[in-house]
């Protein structure tokens, strides 16, 4: 690996300018190894060195890719214009230039959603020729009907003639008001898909979260706007979809204990 200069190499993993750099590299503030650096233009292995600033390790993987568990009321774009954006929520340690959403959720829906740096990755997970599935659980305002399954596996025809892809759906079991909630999984993203879908079946969504991405599963412990940085193997994991049946089932034996159960 060819070395490359300290300043790029923290540039392009936080969001410090190459001047800023260079002041708190002066100050002493870096170090690379455990020894201080105080000039911003040192050659250094990105893939070897250890590279500390104040209150941060700097990862030697230039991509960052990060997992929010959303709450309701933000926005998933990195434009305020429309309300406060999710990159708000994520905690400065974890901020670097070029983040942005990879994929959306409303501003009233809560759950897994993806940030990242990575145009690449981002572009692949949402092609439609991808096809990842994502798993929500959605609270109804009427009671579940068995014959969602077969409406829902056939495709569903939207209101405004609209034909969505076959979507696999169950209702919710041994949990209160069980006859509410359902799990659904789709591989499109529509506007406003979920919502649409069961308002085609003379149903309403009042409330959705999104609990998987692919095979990436939002953790139980990871509370309404928390963000956790994902290992290598997490990302894999976006491109290794999961059983429905199989995930539904053991999902229903922590149900009680995840935190949406509160939002329910």
């Amino acid at each position: 690996m060819s070395l490359i200069r300290l300043d790029k190499f923290i540039s392009e993993r936080t969001e410090l300018t190459r001047s800023k750099i260079k002041e708190i590299a002066a100050r002493g503030g870096i170090s690379v190894n455990g020894q201080p650096v105080k000039k911003a233009d040192a050659k250094i292995n990105p893939e070897s060195d250890e590279v500390k600033i104040p209150g941060q390790t700097i990862g030697s993987q230039k991509h960052r890719y990060i997992l929010l568990n959303k709450p309701e009321g933000y926005v998933s774009s990195t434009d305020d214009s429309d309300g406060e954006s999710v990159l708000s929520l994520v905690p400065e340690n974890l901020r670097k230039k070029g983040l942005f959403p990879a994929g959306r959720l409303d501003k009233d829906s809560l759950g897994a959603l993806l940030i990242t740096d990575d145009g690449e990755l981002a572009h692949r997970l949402l092609s439609p020729k991808s096809h990842v599935p994502k798993i929500y659980i959605v609270k109804l305002a009427r009671p579940f009907k068995s014959n969602y399954v077969n409406l829902f596996a056939e495709g569903i025809a939207l209101k405004d003639g609209t034909r969505c892809l076959p979507a696999k759906v169950r209702q919710a079991e041994n949990t209160e008001n069980c006859e509410k909630l359902a799990f659904i999984e789709i591989c499109e993203g529509k506007y406003h898909q979920v919502k649409r879908m069961f308002a085609a079946v003379e149903n309403h969504v009042e409330k959705l979260m999104r609990i998987s991405v692919g095979g990436l599963i939002l953790p139980e412990k990871l509370g309404l706007g928390e963000c956790m940085e994902l290992l290598h193997k997490d990302v894999e994991n976006l491109f290794r979809p999961l059983d429905f049946d199989d995930f539904c089932a053991d999902f229903f034996g922590i149900f009680s204990a995840f935190p949406l159960n509160k939002q329910l």
